[in-house]
């Protein structure tokens, strides 16, 4: 009999020592619920933004009668891929297929040309070049020192790589996400010649977020944004 009593108290003694492990555990465990919400909201937010950019610039790509374009999505770590897997996450037809947007400013403009309202003449342009060729900077300064008629002498066309803050603003798009499409100011857009000749026609580039793509039809494309076409790479 003494035995029994003695399991049943140590039997109470076990349930009390639970039941205050638990109360002591509850600040914890709400405090962790809410965190992981927080994060489930946040990441909801990210996936809500994303949908509106996609969306956004589909209804602009279609207002300016562009009809066969596509966006994909890609994994964080896509810049760290060769370019033969990231081909393969878009399912472009090559690698060639696979092109970049770079904002350059011309350093050696004359005082007075200061933004983009001169397309012939602009402070900034945005260059299209495939990642698999190198840009050629001096093809573009020659290209528009015969745009203006060489009127205007030639050591004040030098284009270089716009800082990312300048790119930023001009654009409204971070550093690999840079897209044609939406740009917050008018900015002029060379297209490389070699994306011009690409066979099939439909190339692919920023899509406004980083792990955003945007796949669109070459002579879509040169419709809706009317770029120069200019042979600067090599």
């Amino acid at each position: 009999m003494d035995r029994m009593r003695e399991l049943e108290s140590l039997q109470t003694r076990i349930l009390e020592r639970i039941t205050e492990l638990e109360c002591s555990l509850r600040p914890q465990l709400a405090l962790s619920n809410a965190s992981d919400q927080g994060a489930n909201s946040i990441a909801g937010g990210g996936s809500d933004a994303a949908e509106h950019t996609e969306s956004r610039l589909s209804v602009i790509l279609r207002s300016t009668g562009v009809s066969d374009f596509t966006f994909r999505r890609v994994p964080l770590d896509y810049y760290q891929r060769t370019l033969e897997e990231r081909r393969e996450i878009l399912g472009a037809y090559s690698v060639h297929h696979l092109c970049k947007s770079i904002v350059m400013v011309n350093t050696q403009a004359p005082a007075n040309v200061t933004d983009c309202s001169d397309h012939t003449n602009s402070k900034y342009y945005v260059v299209i070049v495939q990642y698999i060729a190198r840009l050629n900077a001096e093809s573009i300064k020659n290209f528009l020192y015969a745009l203006n008629n060489q009127k205007i002498p030639k050591k004040r066309f030098n284009l270089r790589l716009a800082p990312e803050e300048e790119s930023l603003k001009l654009t409204g798009f971070v550093h690999n996400a840079v897209t044609c499409v939406n740009m917050k100011a008018n900015i002029p857009v060379i297209l490389d010649e070699a994306i011009a000749k690409l066979q099939p026609d439909f190339f692919w580039l920023g899509g406004g977020e980083v792990d955003l793509k945007l796949g669109i039809r070459t002579p879509q494309f040169i419709n809706a944004f009317n770029p120069f076409l200019v042979s600067c790479s090599s």
